[in-house]
């Protein structure tokens, strides 16, 4: 089927020669999750649980109030890669490949809460059951008035629209609701902290609504997300996705003081504001990649380069892989796939998504703004430092006080971008997003059968090293 696929989206001539292959692998990707009846429309491009993913995620989210609707609604209604919800949603349909008596469904479900009244029913039928529509009385949940539509519950995802014997089951189509839930409210705040004024080729969040309203926007879709987590019914996907949100937050205070190279924990913002002194009362733990000032002087240019290293790739899971990662494993945990299956989905996860962002710091240096759909070359111009800047930086020592000073001297940019071209730091991060490209789809292949699914996932992942965008 997939070959089918990819060999009929040369008929398309001149328009292909325009797209990445990412955007191709993504079309032909989406479309194994398209009903027979709409594949031979050429125009659908992607499955009908894809083209209803907005108007479910809406639903879920929806507010009374007309400019917080407009808000939240605001990235969903530009044309985005929505890569992480086709992941859920192709990996959910490779896994259902396994056969139900290798699968634990019986227990997953029945065990999560066994006194709650909504475990009643026969155990055999939990693992194709919907979340469930709410936990406490809607009175409770909607406050003052009753029905309130500023607090509205989710709507129900419609059973005809799933394959029970081999396809996505519900809470798994709800799952990949939440990621993008949880991914587009980290847009609406990496905006405002990154003071960017685009987003997938038109203004972004923050400058048409103010910054206020973006972070109140983001913080809204992740109350909502967090609720609709917890309707799964499942504790270890609750814990995941909760924690995966927490991961985010993380990850950019990771980028936003890298300990790694800035000793100096008492201010921030590059130096230039001091922070309130340690009190004493509460054990404010240092992170483990932090270098003790006093101990700088003994430490060798390798050493240094070594441990921003390790904070770069941990900063990167947190920031990108954690999401595609917990998703991924949340998915196999919702199939009732056993123990190692669940390992090689997370493992899976962290080593695309590790993947994906290498190959994104390499466009912030290769690709145009008007082709990247927001601004090029930010991660200099906001003093951060990513892969293709390390490794010009491993051949350069020269460059350790720009690092350190986060590019904020006239002419510290320009003198960077010119050593990562010198030394190859573009190249050389290609070669590290290979080496994770080549762990994922090995992690597909150890933990899933063979099918169109597998091979769709195989796809992507082999094509996020030439996507443009």
């Amino acid at each position: 089927m997939l070959k089918r696929l990819i060999t009929g989206r040369h008929h398309a001539g001149q328009f292909h020669r325009h797209k990445s292959s990412f955007a191709a692998a993504l079309a032909a990707a989406s479309r194994l999750v398209t009903p027979k009846i709409m594949l031979s429309n050429p125009v659908s491009l992607v499955s009908n649980e894809m083209n209803t993913l907005a108007k479910n995620i809406m639903a879920l989210i929806g507010s009374g109030h007309p400019t917080l609707n407009r808000v939240t609604s605001y990235y969903f209604e530009a044309e985005g890669k929505k890569v992480r919800p086709l992941l859920v949603l192709l990996l959910s349909r490779a896994l259902a490949e396994i056969p139900l008596e290798r699968r634990d469904h019986l227990k997953l479900d029945s065990e999560d809460v066994p006194e709650d009244p909504v475990y009643s029913k026969p155990p055999h039928m939990l693992l194709l059951e919907q979340p469930v529509r709410s936990f406490s009385p809607l009175h409770v949940l909607h406050g003052i008035k009753p029905l309130n539509p500023l607090t509205k519950g989710p709507e129900p995802l419609p059973q005809a629209t799933f394959d029970h014997e081999r396809g996505i089951l519900p809470k798994q189509r709800r799952l990949a609701e939440i990621v993008e839930m949880i991914h587009t409210a980290s847009l609406l705040h990496d905006d405002v902290i990154d003071y960017s004024d685009t987003r997938r080729g038109r203004p972004s969040g923050n400058v048409a609504f103010t910054n206020k309203m973006a972070v109140l926007g983001g913080d809204f879709l992740l109350g909502r997300a967090t609720v609709s987590i917890s309707r799964l019914r499942n504790p270890e996907v609750v814990e995941l996705m909760s924690n995966s949100i927490a991961n985010l937050v993380e990850g950019e205070f990771m980028q936003l003081k890298n300990t790694a190279v800035d000793n100096d924990l008492t201010t921030i913002q590059h130096g230039t504001k001091e922070i309130p002194p340690v009190s004493g009362k509460l054990d404010n733990k240092i992170h483990d990649y932090h270098v003790p000032t006093d101990q700088v002087q003994n430490v060798s240019h390798d050493q240094l380069i070594e441990t921003a290293f390790e904070y770069y790739l941990h900063k990167t899971y947190l920031k990108t892989a954690a999401l595609i990662s917990k998703s991924s494993r949340a998915a196999a945990i919702l199939s009732g796939a056993d123990k190692s299956v669940v390992d090689q989905c997370y493992d899976f996860g962290k080593n695309l998504g590790v993947c994906f962002q290498l190959v994104d710091d390499m466009l912030d240096f290769t690709v145009a703004a008007k082709d990247l759909g927001k601004p090029a070359g930010a991660d200099l111009e906001l003093g951060i430092a990513t892969a293709p800047v390390l490794y010009a930086w491993k051949e350069d020592p020269s460059l350790g006080p720009l690092i350190q000073r986060n590019f904020s001297q006239s002419g510290d940019v320009e003198r960077t971008a010119a050593a990562v071209a010198k030394f190859d730091g573009v190249k050389r991060t290609k070669e590290l997003a290979v080496q994770y490209r080549d762990k994922a789809l090995q992690n597909l292949r150890n933990a899933l059968p063979d099918s169109d699914a597998r091979s769709a996932l195989e796809f992507l992942t082999n094509s996020i090293l030439t996507r443009r965008k």
